[in-house]
């Protein structure tokens, strides 16, 4: 019987590419000379750290964040990005977690839209990804094309088609 599996994953180590990139750039821009600014990413909590002086350069630095990992395939649908907090010494932190796997709810809304299409598939939560079945590969597709239309809020990938 076909199948296939919905996931929601995100390369790290383009992540921390992306990260390594927007650090050197930061470090040879000149309206960054001599102040603090900073990006780090720090694997237990799977977030992104970013610390500048003032509101306008930490703004800077998210947007050559997001500029660097679009340019690495990495989807900003996958990034939530948090409100800046204040930090030690007048400088601002902002949080940006990396979103990896469905979570709950949104299995629950993948697997309820795939039943109210109404296309002759099967749709069962696995672990933090949906596996859907078929009996024929055409009916598999079209729930792949509905799938793509109706979630637009994240990002999604098609893994382990199977015939």
């Amino acid at each position: 019987m076909p199948s296939f599996d919905v996931v929601s994953k995100v390369d790290i180590q383009e992540v921390k590419n992306g990260i390594d990139n927007t650090r050197r750039e930061v470090e040879t821009r000149y309206d960054f000379k001599g102040i603090v600014a900073s990006i780090d990413y720090q694997e237990k909590e799977n977030a992104i750290s970013l610390v500048a002086s003032d509101k306008m350069r930490l703004t800077a630095l998210v947007e050559m964040l997001k500029q660097k990992l679009a340019k690495r395939n990495v989807s900003l649908k996958s990034i939530d990005f948090e409100e800046p907090q204040p930090a030690g010494g007048d400088t601002l932190r902002q949080r940006a977690l990396v979103k990896q796997g469905l979570s709950e709810e949104e299995r629950k809304r993948i697997t309820k839209l795939i039943k109210e299409s109404k296309i002759k598939v099967n749709s069962q939560i696995q672990g933090d990804q949906v596996r859907v079945t078929g009996k024929n590969r055409d009916d598999l597709q079209s729930a792949i094309a509905h799938l793509k239309g109706a979630v637009q809020d994240i990002e999604l990938q098609f893994v382990n088609f199977r015939d």
